[in-house]
């Protein structure tokens, strides 16, 4: 099908013409469809000129939009009504101060896999999308983060771009984000500025995996649950990195990256030891099991495999002071450790037997 055919039905809400090699879209042929809310045009051939009649403008109930896939270069004109409109993998370069002008109602912008760069975005692109909450804008050719981002905005993904820095100005007003992906890029510990989270007061995932980190970065966001960092250069916590996050860090994923045993400090993890319930080690080059390890209250997950550990200390996971134990999942496998260096006891404030891999 090269081109829409003209429907006609009040009670229809949902049209799914994906799939197809459809180029030509007129007024009239959504005019017998006026309850619209659902309509997916992915996969086909649709340009700009598809759009030059303003297809659209009969469809004034429609609320999600799925235009994947197609071979558009500019945002075209659309419905009000929208909140969910997805335009990933298309040809977009450009978002100028007109592109959303009148989708005050968009919740989801989908914004993936085009060719939208920092100076290719006007600052105020994203002014009219004061209820905007989740924006994804991953696989582009971003060097940094685009300006004017609503402060509505809960999600931000800008995953494998290009991103080298991230400075105070690009978050700032940011103040209800609550998740933020920017892994797959360039970033290192030196490239964040110094007060680049500090308006971020929502902020509770922060995924930077895939990057180049040699240490953890200072200066988090305080209410910060979840630090992703697996697949960096990181030999490094240093000491207090954690200390003023409130209510405290649940989740360290420190996967796949260069840790030994003296890259943890005495006081490495200090604010974590009653709130942290998942820590990620493995695919590391630790010798032996962390002494902190032990002093955590409420750890339920500890992956320790894939390192060089050979052998297990005496209390080196379970304390008998630290009654009341979480511990539910212990990974030690693929480590050159040996029986007999495994003390008596080593696991048993382990809730479930079946949770230790070794």
């Amino acid at each position: 099908m090269t081109q829409m055919p003209v429907f006609y039905n009040p009670e229809v809400t949902k049209l799914d013409v994906a799939e197809n090699n459809i180029r030509v879209i007129t007024p009239q042929t959504f005019s017998g469809l006026p309850n619209l809310d659902t309509l997916d045009l992915s996969q086909n051939k649709l340009d700009d000129e598809s759009f030059s009649q303003n297809p659209l403008s009969n469809v004034t109930f429609l609320k999600i939009l799925n235009l994947d896939d197609n071979q558009i270069t500019r945002i075209p004109a659309l419905p009000p009504s929208l909140e969910e409109l997805k335009i990933n993998n298309n040809k977009l370069s450009a978002l100028t101060h007109y592109s959303f002008e009148g989708l005050m109602n968009l919740l989801k912008l989908e914004l993936q896999e085009n060719t939208l760069h920092e100076g290719s975005v006007s600052p105020l692109a994203f002014t009219p999308l004061q209820k905007l909450l989740s924006l994804q804008l991953d696989n582009n050719r971003f060097r940094s983060i685009p300006l004017g981002l609503p402060a509505s905005l809960q999600l931000l993904q800008i995953s494998e771009n290009l991103i080298e820095e991230v400075t105070e100005e690009e978050l700032r007003d940011c103040i209800h984000l609550r998740v933020l992906d920017l892994s797959h890029n360039h970033l290192h510990e030196q490239s964040i500025a110094t007060r680049a989270w500090t308006h971020l007061r929502s902020l509770e995932a922060l995924d930077l995996s895939h990057n180049h980190f040699t240490s953890v970065p200072m200066n988090l966001p305080r209410p910060l649950r979840k630090l992703t960092l697996q697949h960096n250069n990181i030999s490094r916590i240093p000491s207090f990195t954690f200390r003023h996050l409130r209510p405290g860090l649940q989740s360290l994923r420190l996967s796949h990256n260069d840790m030994s045993n003296k890259g943890i400090e005495r006081y490495s993890f200090v604010g974590t030891y009653r709130s942290l319930g998942e820590l990620l080690l493995d695919n590391n080059h630790l010798e032996d099991v962390p002494r902190c390890i032990r002093q955590f209250k409420n750890l339920q997950v500890l992956r320790l495999d894939n390192n060089q550990i050979r052998l297990v200390r005496q209390w080196g996971v379970c304390h008998p002071r630290n009654s009341g134990s979480t511990l539910a999942s212990v990974h030690l496998e693929n480590n050159p450790l040996k029986e007999e260096k495994i003390p008596p006891n080593a696991f048993s404030c382990l809730t479930d037997v079946q949770g230790l891999v070794l």
